[in-house]
């Protein structure tokens, strides 16, 4: 497959990329060079910019490409990932885990750790979640848009893994946290402009919205417990754990929350992202839910996004589907290296290479780290260029399920229970990898969801057991650290922002209503 882009698709095209790194490199002149403004935006971020911000660097190449082809080889049940984040990650976030974010003045998640436990959890984390993002999120993300790349226009995939990584970073290191969200706002919209055009050409080709209501049969969000995939069992472990870590202790989405300029901000961004996690889901499954009668027998999955923007679309729409694609790939990818240089910053360097290192120091710092997680994405992403016919984004959850038991687990207990120790946090997080490769190894045709969930019960298990045999904190060094009714208000000040249509509850229950109401419909 090779697509020749038109004059206009070029332009089209060109543009965006310019806009872009004009775009990211004007917005990273525009702050101060202090830690609080490179790492967390000065802390100026109205609700808008968060929910848009935190779509944004979510949806990338692996929803684009991966999870279009799960859906195009499994269908609708591939939407039960995203939704399933709506009802329990990102209210496990607006519920639980934000007022103490926010009312703690934290630059990121690990700092939560060390105040709740001790050190050692704070490092343990911050060990985890890199190698996460390293792993999984860039360099699979680098993957998926340079495999789409390769389709459309025939570039090697290293050579656009090389470009995609080289462009991103320019305004991702100059501008810090400031220039990914201004960027990320207009990558949005080009995403959704370029989603809605393929899901608009693909529905057309397929015979209008009769199309669409010919599959609702066939949309089922609860399979059954034998599936290889999805068993319904996975919301039983595996869905909440990877849901929780990913939406509610997750430094790429929690950063945002942290810039935040109040919690009303920080509440309301996080209900108007549950809008777009449930409407931008839709438009990349939906094309592939009808792609089926047009393209019956494609080799993999994966290949249904280059091949709808080859066969389906014309001068134009090539150029602005491509456009969001790049736009998915660039804003995850910006995302993921900020957030990274920010855990080396702020959880290594500071406090335990340079204590004493100003400002500036540490801004430095922050943008020689971008550079090198760059150029290891690069290098991890060898990685994924051999892989079998199963949908890159299975391997992807696959891949969360590695790491993301220990740390749900130590969140969780840490933040609820007031008995859980630092003995006890450390058990769960050393535990999580070695116990899932041998659950992988004993039981390889076990579901994924499956193994991630035993050993998620596991972590929280041994976390409890060891609590309940060393020396928790006293109650005194815990206060404001454990959940208690007072968390779901707003602080007394801000009370007055959340008067009828403006209180974030409202518009919460209205999006909550709606997901259930097809998890119902479509059981």
């Amino acid at each position: 497959m090779n697509l020749n882009l038109t004059a206009l698709d070029a332009v089209i095209f060109g543009i965006y990329i310019l806009g872009v790194i004009g775009l990211g490199l004007y917005a990273s002149r525009r702050g101060l060079q202090t830690k609080r403004d490179y790492f967390l935006a000065g802390d100026k971020l109205p609700w808008w910019m968060i929910g848009g911000s935190i779509i944004a660097a979510n949806i990338s190449s692996h929803h684009l490409v991966g999870a279009m082809g799960v859906a195009y080889s499994r269908g609708f049940v591939a939407i039960a990932m995203e939704w399933g984040a709506i009802l329990m990650g990102f209210n496990a976030l607006l519920w639980i885990f934000l007022p103490f974010y926010i009312r703690n003045g934290f630059y990121t998640v690990p700092e939560f750790l060390e105040r709740r436990y001790g050190t050692a959890a704070r490092a343990t984390y911050a060990g985890l979640i890199l190698l996460t993002y390293v792993l999984v999120e860039i360099s699979a993300v680098l993957y998926l848009g340079a495999l789409s790349l390769h389709s459309l226009l025939g570039i090697s995939v290293m050579t656009s893994v090389i470009i995609l990584a080289v462009i991103t970073g320019i305004y991702t290191i100059a501008g810090g946290l400031r220039a990914v969200i201004w960027t990320e706002m207009l990558q949005l919209v080009v995403l959704v402009l370029g989603g809605l055009a393929l899901t608009i050409a693909t529905v057309r080709a397929a015979g209008g919205v009769s199309a669409i209501t010919d599959t609702m049969k066939d949309w089922d969000l609860i399979l059954p417990a034998n599936d290889p995939d999805f068993p319904w069992t996975m919301y039983l472990g595996g869905v909440l754990c990877i849901s929780v870590f990913y939406c509610a202790t997750n430094q790429f989405i929690v950063q945002r929350v942290m810039a935040s300029k109040n919690e009303w901000h920080a509440r309301m961004g996080v209900v108007f992202g549950d809008y777009l996690k449930f409407l931008v889901p839709i438009i990349i499954t939906v094309p592939a839910l009808v792609a089926p009668k047009l393209f019956p027998h494609l080799e993999k999955p994966d290949l249904l996004f280059p091949t709808l923007v080859e066969k389906l679309l014309p001068s134009g729409l090539v150029g602005l589907v491509m456009a969001g694609l790049i736009a998915a790939v660039m804003s995850h990818l910006s995302g993921a290296i900020n957030s990274c240089t920010t855990i080396l910053t702020v959880d290594i360097y500071l406090p335990y290479i340079r204590r004493q290192a100003t400002e500036a120091q540490a801004v430095r710092f922050g943008r020689i780290a971008g550079a090198v997680i760059i150029v290891l994405g690069i290098l991890c992403t060898s990685l994924f260029l051999t892989h079998s016919n199963k949908p890159v984004f299975l391997y992807l959850m696959n891949a969360y399920g590695l790491f993301t038991p220990g740390i749900a687990a130590m969140f969780l207990l840490g933040i609820l229970w007031k008995g859980a120790t630092h003995a006890g946090a450390l058990a769960a997080g050393m535990l999580t990898i070695p116990l899932s490769i041998l659950m992988e190894m004993v039981y390889p045709s076990m579901p994924f969801f499956n193994r991630t969930g035993i050993v998620f019960w596991s972590c929280m298990a041994l976390c409890v057991v060891v609590s309940l045999f060393t020396r928790r904190k006293p109650e005194a060094e815990l206060a404001g650290l454990i959940w208690n009714k007072a968390s779901l208000s707003l602080p007394p000040e801000q009370k007055a922002l959340q008067q009828g249509w403006r209180n974030p509850t409202v518009w919460w229950a209205i999006i909550t209503a709606i997901v259930l109401f097809f998890y119902i419909r479509f059981a």
